[in-house]
């Protein structure tokens, strides 16, 4: 039998305990890469399960406006897709939590598909989720990363047709990623009662942990959605710390304490 990925590990011990997985979202880079490094650390030391790690990209979007300044700022320190990576392999000396890169595919068809498979399994990447990439054209990259043991993670809205919908569960890699309402990132609040019957139908038709993501920014958001979904997605929330405290002492400790009080609520 294969050894266990670090995203099947995960998912798997955190069953065992009854809880959901804490996945928060952050760019690279922003505001600087030796920040996103002490932010990974913080936020695997703080209780996050899972991350999702931005490439920065000059035209994202499917984000709002905090992700989109995220963006911009990492780009205007210098991130590049090389640098993400390095990144990455330089986290995986101290650190195993699993790590998803996530962001568009223009960056990665310009570096190329089999060479960015290989360098992102050599550097420790577990998951790639790409934003703009329908799931009828993965077919240039999903054997690269197949061959890597790279998951491909695939993203569900609201809108996605119900046999569509059925068919991309049940080929899913890693982990589903439930897009909890239609239009950008951290734009509106969520409602959770409207969420938990589509969830729960996912979770009859697929194999993996379907974790859900848009509009989660507070504990109580997070307590609601992890009654029903195996993983809670925080992104605009924690970028919006980021972006606030940037190079303050106060970035660590403010975004420790958030982390810690977002998985307290799902423990």
């Amino acid at each position: 039998m294969d050894k266990m990925t670090r995203i099947e590990a995960t998912f798997a011990a955190l069953r065992q305990k009854s809880e959901t997985a804490l996945i928060p979202f952050l760019t690279a880079g922003d505001p600087d890469l030796p920040t996103t490094a002490r932010l990974i650390r913080t936020l695997a030391e703080q209780g996050a399960d899972l991350i999702e790690l931005g490439m920065p990209f000059s035209d994202p979007m499917a984000d709002g406006p905090t992700i989109q300044a995220a963006s911009e700022r990492a780009l205007a320190a210098g991130t590049t897709l090389e640098k993400v990576l390095q990144l990455v392999t330089e986290i995986r000396r101290d650190c195993q939590i699993p790590l998803v890169l996530m962001g568009y595919y223009n960056p990665i068809f310009r570096y190329g598909v089999e060479r960015f498979a290989r360098a992102a399994a050599a550097a420790g990447v577990d998951g790639l989720l790409l934003v703009d990439l329908p799931p009828e054209e993965v077919a240039e990259i999903s054997g690269p990363l197949k061959a890597a043991k790279i998951a491909m993670i695939t993203l569900l809205a609201p809108t996605t047709p119900p046999e569509r919908m059925r068919r991309l569960a049940q080929a899913a890699e890693g982990y589903l990623y439930y897009v909890s309402m239609t239009g950008v990132t951290g734009a509106r609040p969520i409602t959770p009662a409207e969420i938990r019957t589509a969830v729960e139908d996912l979770k009859e038709i697929t194999e993996v942990p379907v974790g859900v993501g848009f509009g989660i920014s507070t504990v109580d958001d997070a307590r609601a959605v992890g009654e029903f979904a195996d993983g809670v997605v925080v992104g605009s929330a924690l970028v919006k710390i980021i972006a606030e405290y940037g190079q303050s002492e106060e970035l660590l400790p403010r975004v420790g304490r958030f982390i810690a009080a977002l998985k307290q609520g799902l423990a």
